[in-house]
């Protein structure tokens, strides 16, 4: 009797933490929450943008146009979606799914509310790494499954791009992991927790190429140059519409929270801060609107560069820069010895 009620219990608590996890993946902090704060990011992106080039952005829908983001998500989902018949099928449906699904599971790798992560193992930040860089080789397949000739020459732009800012970024990764000694991410911003030290002030470097690094992941001017619309109509999307565009747009909005999630994991300590009080969602989301603003500043400040500017820039300056803050940091830290 004693071993059916001890059976009956730990069923009913494994149910619990089930439940519970199931939950957290699908609500909260999961996926529908990170849904919500893509569509939120966005407006603040394009609202804050719209300022700065003196215009008024979203107004109409929702408070301030605060439902605007939502409101093009359903008109995207609803609208009819065409099929060149010269497109390679298989590969045009499956890019818009799987390019949903990149920043998603990414995201799941990041703290958030605290300094556990949903999934969190040894090694996640190079995980996270190879997801971002599937990113990329879905865009060139994008275009090219288009057999579009803006497509294509938009596929073609974004894996050149890659070639340029993902070495950089993977190294300037590497300085927070060191500081750490781990290259798990929840393990970092714990490592910043407990030594009340936020890795950016340790390695400010890291930091600027990282941030450079997401404008050309993110395809964000003056990286926009896979998409660019004056150029090459909407580059490596131009033949996508209705649900497919939908689940794109809807990814680029996710790639933003995990640009700003991670680069706040990394250098600024995660969902911690110096008030205690404060719940870490709240540190989360502060540190991460930050981030969007900054980006969305960049973004206005400069012009378009060529893809032969970006990727020659990259190799020549960041790639140096990114090996110049791993060895200065290696020096800071014999100085300090922590």
């Amino acid at each position: 009797m004693v071993a059916r009620r001890a059976e009956e219990v730990f069923l009913e608590m494994a149910w619990e933490v089930g439940l519970l996890a199931l939950l957290s993946a699908l609500i909260y902090p999961g996926i529908i929450f990170l849904v919500v704060i893509a569509l939120f990011y966005q407006w603040v992106d394009r609202r804050f943008y719209a300022k700065l080039q003196n215009r008024y952005g979203p107004i109409y829908t929702g408070p301030r146009g605060i439902l605007q983001p939502v409101a093009d998500l359903i008109k995207l989902l609803a609208k009819e979606d065409i099929e060149p018949s010269a497109v390679d099928k298989q590969i045009f449906r499956a890019v818009p799914v799987l390019i949903l699904t990149m920043p998603l599971t990414a995201l799941f790798m990041i703290p958030i509310t605290g300094t556990w992560a949903l999934a969190s193992f040894e090694g996640d930040l190079i995980f996270i790494i190879f997801l971002m860089t599937l990113i990329a080789i879905l865009a060139f397949l994008g275009g090219w499954s288009s057999t579009n000739i803006f497509s294509t020459l938009g596929g073609m732009r974004a894996a050149l791009q890659a070639l340029g800012y993902e070495v950089p970024m993977a190294v300037s990764f590497m300085g927070p992991a060191i500081l750490a000694g781990s290259l798990s991410v929840s393990k970092i911003v714990q490592w910043q927790a407990s030594h009340g030290l936020w890795a950016i002030l340790l390695n400010p470097l890291g930091f600027g190429i990282v941030i450079v690094a997401f404008l050309a992941e993110l395809e964000r001017i003056p990286f926009d140059i896979p998409e660019a619309e004056t150029e090459i109509v909407a580059g490596w999307q131009t033949e996508f519409s209705g649900r497919k565009l939908a689940l794109i747009r809807l990814a680029l909005d996710l790639e933003l929270v995990l640009a700003s999630g991670l680069v706040t994991a990394l250098f600024l300590g995660g969902p911690t801060g110096p008030i205690p009080i404060i719940p870490g969602i709240a540190w989360f989301m502060i540190k991460t609107l930050v981030l969007v603003l900054i980006f969305s500043n960049l973004r206005a400040l400069f012009a378009r560069f060529r893809i032969d500017q970006m990727v020659s820039g990259s190799w020549k300056y960041l790639v140096p820069l990114s090996i110049l803050q791993i060895v200065m940091l290696e020096l800071l830290l014999g100085w300090l010895s922590f």
